[in-house]
């Protein structure tokens, strides 16, 4: 598990993504036009997360997605979701 320090840094490069001290994880809302362009990125995501081995909290309504990343084994936030929430923010690219 990553420190505070360790985890705040890393929030730092990643635009928009916070701390959710409730769910011990990483959170972010990501908005899109409409619901098939929201699902089309759940599907991105989906491949990356399956290829780390690695797996999402998260619920779309519509054009919205919000996704929670935590290491529910080590409790609390590591390198993998950091990893995870860098892949994902590539998919926006």
């Amino acid at each position: 598990m990553l420190t505070e320090r360790e985890r705040d840094e890393a929030l730092a490069d990643l635009p928009g993504w916070t701390y959710d001290a409730g769910r011990n994880g990483i959170a972010k809302r990501f908005e899109f036009a409409d619901f098939g362009a929201a699902f089309a990125f759940m599907t991105r995501v989906a491949l990356e997360a399956e290829k780390a081995d690695h797996h999402p909290d998260w619920s779309n309504v519509w054009n919205r997605v919000d996704i929670l990343l935590s290491t529910h084994s080590a409790g609390g936030v590591t390198a993998k979701d950091i990893a995870l929430a860098g892949r994902i923010e590539a998919l926006l690219r």
